[in-house]
């Protein structure tokens, strides 16, 4: 993508429940004349699990942008669009501050620091145990994603899918990885994860999906979870636009109008392979990796070889987020705000919460035995199954 003279497409909002736009140098708007099909209606569940909310707590809206919390141990930190960032122990308010300017990603951090980013790329980070600013950082564009932290390293994808590595004690800037991007692509929350010592993995437009160097940024292996079709541009996207997923020694990623894929992490050898469009991501288990396609069906496939074990489409068009893996059940958010619970071994639906009716657009996140959701409107959720 050409910097200076891109544009903000909306995509039709039935394709995901994150915010999702197009970049490209023209102005017209591909899916405005795509059909809108109504939301499948919700029937009659008879509940054979319990969900329950043991906490709730509202840190304020998100506005356009998607804010996912961060989870350590029994600790929320949580942010929304106007600057509020805020720490909860036990679902109780610890600290609230106010940044001098609008946030625009949600919270990472490493438990001595959290990290967010603002729509001038600007890096906030502060002190983890009582909010106090500790160094600011600048990227070349909007930051849309939660910063990754670990002891060493914050590290920040910004908008134009350049890699920003910083010192995570003094802020001092370390390295930027940048490649060529194709003409059109989406324009999604999608950050980057860190594998542990094996390095960086980042997805980019074009269906590619690396793993780079902490040390200096060089890539150390890069591999194709999707290659571009058509004969136009706006058919051509094949974008990784969500993070991708590593177990054990396999890292797994999805790719719109592409392909879900799992690769050897060591080496990025391709294990299998299988078609399908999401923009939500995947999860995945000792047996399986679920996936929310761009329809708002949840497929599920064999973690070892790719073989397709179930598909739930009674969620069609509801604008799934990404599945999380609770305990013996997976569950998924939609835009109307409603979490779904379903049996890992065939996709029955076992129990559903409602929470405020504004979209659950970020990713949910594990908590303790449970898991926390953050809605549009700001309302944090820990719920737990049983």
């Amino acid at each position: 993508m050409k910097s200076g003279n891109s544009v903000k497409l909306g995509l039709c909002c039935t394709l995901a429940a994150a915010s999702v736009l197009l970049t490209s140098c023209a102005s017209w708007n591909p899916f405005a004349s795509k059909p809108k099909y109504k939301p499948a209606e919700l029937t009659t569940l008879t509940a054979t699990a319990d969900i329950r909310s043991e906490w709730q707590a509202n840190v304020g809206s998100s506005g356009e942008y998607t804010f996912t919390p961060l989870v350590v141990g029994n600790t929320v930190y949580a942010a929304a669009r106007d600057g509020t960032l805020a720490r909860y122990d036990n679902g109780q308010q610890v600290w609230r501050i106010r940044a001098d300017q609008a946030i625009s990603a949600g919270v990472g951090g490493n438990g001595k620091v959290v990290a967010v980013g603002s729509p001038k790329g600007a890096v906030l980070v502060f002190d983890a145990a009582n909010g106090q600013l500790l160094w600011k950082a600048q990227v070349s564009s909007e930051v849309l994603a939660a910063p990754a932290v670990n002891e060493q390293l914050v590290v920040v994808r910004s908008g134009d899918a350049r890699i920003f590595a910083f010192d995570a004690t003094t802020g001092k800037r370390l390295w930027v990885y940048q490649r060529s991007t194709p003409t059109l692509s989406l324009r999604t929350p999608v950050g980057v994860v860190l594998a542990g010592g094996r390095g960086i993995l980042a997805g980019f437009p074009g269906g590619k999906l690396l793993l780079l160097n902490p040390a200096n940024g060089a890539p150390m292996w890069e591999s194709t979870v999707a290659i571009p079709k058509g004969t136009t541009e706006l058919e051509r996207i094949a974008d990784l636009t969500s993070a991708p997923v590593v177990f054990g020694n396999s890292v797994c990623a999805a790719a719109f109008q592409g392909r879900v894929a799992c690769f050897d992490l060591g080496n990025g050898n391709l294990s299998w392979s299988r078609d399908i469009s999401s923009i939500s991501g995947l999860a995945a288990d000792l047996k399986g990796v679920y996936v929310s396609d761009e329809n708002g069906q949840v497929q599920a496939y064999d973690r070892s070889n790719g073989a397709s074990l179930w598909k739930q489409d009674k969620l069609r068009y509801r604008g799934l987020s990404r599945p999380v893996i609770v305990g013996r059940h997976v569950a998924v958010g939609d835009k109307f705000g409603v979490v779904h619970v379903m049996r890992p071994d065939n996709g029955e639906f076992v129990a559903r919460f409602t929470t405020d009716g504004s979209a659950l657009a970020a990713d949910p996140q594990n908590y303790r035995d449970g898991f926390v959701v953050q809605t549009r409107n700001g309302l944090l959720h820990a719920l737990f199954v049983k």
